[in-house]
């Protein structure tokens, strides 16, 4: 993400339109939400201007929006660039890799490949993998071309899904990419990747590897990642406008150490 990759993104703001990517973070137990965000609040009924709250959640999973940094995962005790997790990774956070290497923020391409309306369903059923061939029908159909820095945004449908069905265990049934299109986010050299879910199809259809995708691009690209989004209405927006492009910024909380972040990304045409 380069000064130049910035302002390519900036022009892409024509409308004026911002879309948010985050979903309600889930405060009921349920199937996928089995760490559910605790809200409590604080002053209520008592006497005086001010009412406050305190929030609580364990976010990496399979549930809540979040980003993923580059300490969140190692292969075989080692993160990427060849930090030892053993030495890197103690009670007190991560030493280095951690989310606060993106405190000043992200902002650059966003690109939305839309499965679900390539496939003309609601929502791709789970368990589905996504190869290399449906990415670029996709780009064929709606014009697009995912570049060097993009951020990679694939929709599945799953909070479509979720509306309609109820809840499933996500972390064992996911709609996602199938391992082999790992050498061509390398290609395409993207900036992050992004989905509905946790980004890998689950099961994943590796023997002895349960997630191929953060493995590859966490630990051996160096590529950061947004889980959980809700792409439905970015999905409308792009629909709307017949433009699958679009500025993308996020903003991750400064946590010294920390392994990755909740946010609230935006999308704006």
């Amino acid at each position: 993400m380069t000064s130049e990759k910035r302002k390519q993104a900036s022009g892409l703001v024509r409308e004026g339109v911002s879309v948010s990517l985050s979903h309600n973070y889930l405060t009921e137990r349920a199937e996928d939400a089995t760490s559910p965000f605790s809200h409590e609040m604080s002053g209520v009924g008592r006497v005086g201007p001010f009412v406050g709250d305190r929030y609580s959640i364990s976010y990496h999973g399979y549930a809540h929006s979040h980003m993923d940094s580059l300490c969140h995962m190692s292969h075989n005790g080692v993160m990427y660039n060849g930090f030892e997790k053993s030495t890197e990774v103690t009670e007190a956070g991560c030493s280095a890799l951690s989310i606060l290497d993106v405190k000043q923020g992200i902002l650059t391409k966003g690109v939305l490949l839309d499965m679900a309306r390539l496939k003309g369903v609601e929502y791709v059923e789970p368990g589905t993998p996504v190869y290399i061939e449906d990415l670029e029908a996709w780009e064929r159909q709606a014009g697009v071309r995912v570049e060097p820095g993009d951020i990679l945004l694939v929709r599945y449908g799953r909070w479509a899904r979720r509306a309609e069905v109820g809840p499933w265990a996500t972390g064992r049934l996911a709609a996602g990419l199938h391992a082999s299109v790992g050498p061509w986010l390398k290609a395409r050299d993207v900036a992050m990747i992004g989905s509905d879910y946790t980004n890998d199809a689950l099961p994943s259809g590796v023997d002895g590897v349960s997630q191929p995708i953060h493995q590859l691009v966490l630990v051996a690209m160096g590529v950061r990642i947004f889980d959980n989004l809700d792409l439905e209405a970015l999905a409308e927006e792009a629909a709307r406008q017949n433009r699958w492009e679009f500025m993308l910024t996020a903003a991750p909380l400064a946590v010294e150490g920390g392994t990755g972040s909740p946010l609230n990304p935006i999308a704006t045409f």
